[in-house]
């Protein structure tokens, strides 16, 4: 009877991974393009008909009732106005809502008498509450051949988990600094802002961070299982990857997989590449194979509120997700932070740039069609009337400020630029200098190189950022004579006598000429165009690490 139990209240079961030949005995292999033997998969999972349908039901329920949750305001306005919402109706509608819960709760024991009669999914809810129980390696070994709701899946890393905290860092609190002001004035202040302020929570709150964040969103995810299913698998079948839950700071539960190749002969496999996604971007289908063909290690995560991932995609949950994904790669996996590289795509470059900012140590950073900051875009979807609402909102709960947070990163930096960028420029994707990520190198530039980023510094980097082909870029360079050589022997010569701590006063005692030639020397080894839509994938190829001096 308890296993029966189990299995009504027992996660729902995709996928069963075995390698061929597990079940004989000699294992097939199949050679890899190293030309070395490695074992073929198969997966599978033959749920019962009785378990089959029942789950079908379920997930049609659960589809009807996500409808419902989001349309509830204005399906309460419509029966409001007809009438309907008088104290006989309600209690009528609460039969109808008890009578459907009932039969829903009679379909999921039916769903469980179809697993109770499965040996598959007997041996899987074994598995599974051997794992929560005893929490064995063996135990989570075993669990990770199975695909699973990931809801049910044992905590394998905590935030506070790690053998030594020495260099551990509490997650700042992402929040404006209040300004100083007399207790009268503050509390008057405060009376008359509050209206705004609760507007401003409302709306950040439910329509803000699903516009902001699609993926959050549950139909969205439901209509993307398959492919996030069959992605999944592939990270598995064809990299051998392992999934894992990390336990974050706030109590969320972060879905992350990470692919070693650290065994293999190719040197970058000694570097972990972590990858954050955009905002309708998932670690299963995104921008996570780009440095994973290229040969590194990867470590993917999901957002709070995608795939396995609980919580809402907040800016201080995903400070709190980012911390423990670090955590995780430096005292779990075992990667030393000057072996990490951060890869961030779009939204990512906030979780990214947090990160750099947060372990000064990491070796790289790199932003692919990233930006500055987020009011500019927000503005731009949204009405003029609004102007006022959207940037409190912003500023107050959906701050992404990459740029503030990219200044305060000391290594090196790449940005790639999509040159037909349609998301992140303010006004149409044919006007390259809307793309925010100029404003963001031009910050960056500035903050690291002030005396050369001067009026004129500026004037020429615009210049240079206006040309989207090759050719515009290197007419450009030449016409203001840039020498490379030149300008790397000035850089060299001022690092080694005053350190690479920026900012850098070099060019203060320079022509104009020179700290032109220096800023677009300094701007081409910073920023890589890229001829492509912001969705577009970036090949392998094309994913360099930053220049450093």
């Amino acid at each position: 009877m308890a296993k029966l139990l189990s299995c009504i209240l027992g996660p729902r079961l995709y996928r069963v991974y075995r390698e061929r030949g597990s079940r004989r005995s000699r294992p097939e292999a199949i050679e890899s393009s190293q030309g070395a033997l490695e074992p073929s998969w198969e997966s599978y999972y033959q749920p019962r008909s009785l378990e089959k349908h029942a789950d079908s039901i379920l997930a049609l329920a659960s589809v009807l009732w996500s409808i419902s949750y989001y349309s509830s305001p204005f399906a309460a306005f419509y029966l409001y106005r007809k009438g309907y919402l008088t104290m006989s109706k309600v209690v009528a509608i609460s039969h109808y809502a008890g009578t459907m819960l009932l039969l829903l709760a009679g379909i999921a024991c039916l769903r469980g008498i179809g697993r109770w009669t499965n040996p598959q999914y007997i041996q899987f809810i074994s598995i599974l509450e051997d794992a929560h129980r005893y929490g064995k390696p063996e135990d989570k070994r075993k669990l990770s051949s199975y695909n699973f709701d990931f809801r049910s899946w044992p905590v394998d890393f905590r935030w506070d988990e790690a053998t030594s905290r020495s260099d551990s860092r509490s997650v700042p609190l992402l929040r404006a600094e209040p300004k100083h002001r007399s207790a009268v004035n503050s509390f008057l202040h405060t009376i008359k802002k509050l209206p705004c302020q609760i507007a401003s929570y409302i709306v950040a709150h439910t329509i803000g961070r699903r516009m902001l964040y699609p993926g959050s969103v549950y139909l969205l995810q439901k209509a993307l299982m398959p492919m996030l299913l069959q992605g999944q698998a592939r990270l598995v079948e064809e990299y051998h990857g392992k999934r894992a839950k990390l336990a974050a700071c706030d109590g969320n539960e972060i879905d992350t997989m990470f692919m070693d190749r650290r065994d293999t002969s190719e040197p970058q496999g000694k570097k972990l590449v972590i990858c954050c996604e955009g905002n309708a971007g998932f670690y299963e289908v995104g921008c996570l194979s780009t440095p994973l063909d290229a040969g590194y290690s990867v470590l993917g995560w999901n957002h709070p509120g995608f795939a396995g991932s609980t919580g809402a995609p907040l800016p201080q949950n995903e400070a709190n997700a980012m911390d423990v994904v670090m955590q995780y790669a430096i005292h779990h996996l075992g990667f030393l932070p000057e072996d990490i590289i951060l890869y961030a795509w779009s939204i990512g470059g906030f979780t990214a740039t947090w990160a750099a900012m947060s372990y000064p140590d990491v070796s790289a950073l790199v932003l692919d069609a990233s930006f500055d900051d987020l009011v500019p875009l927000a503005l731009k979807v949204m009405p003029e009337s609004w102007r006022g609402l959207v940037t409190r909102t912003v500023r107050l709960y959906l701050n992404l400020n990459n740029g503030e947070q990219l200044c305060k990163y000391q290594g090196p930096v790449l940005l790639v630029r999509r040159t037909k960028d349609e998301i992140i420029t303010t006004t149409v994707p044919e006007d390259i200098m809307s793309n925010r990520g100029n404003d963001l190198l031009l910050k960056l530039l500035q903050f690291r190189y002030p005396k050369v980023m001067a009026e004129e510094g500026v004037r020429v980097v615009r210049e240079w950022l206006e040309a989207s082909t090759p050719m515009e870029e290197a007419s450009v360079y030449s016409r203001y004579e840039v020498e490379d050589d030149w300008c790397l022997s000035v850089l060299t010569s001022y690092k080694a006598e005053h350190g690479d701590s920026f900012p850098w006063s070099v060019g203060d005692d320079m022509t104009p000429e020179g700290r032109r030639q220096l800023a677009l020397f300094l701007a081409r080894k910073h920023l890589q165009n890229f001829e492509a839509t912001h969705c577009a994938p970036l090949p392998p190829p094309d994913f360099h690490l930053p220049w450093h001096l």
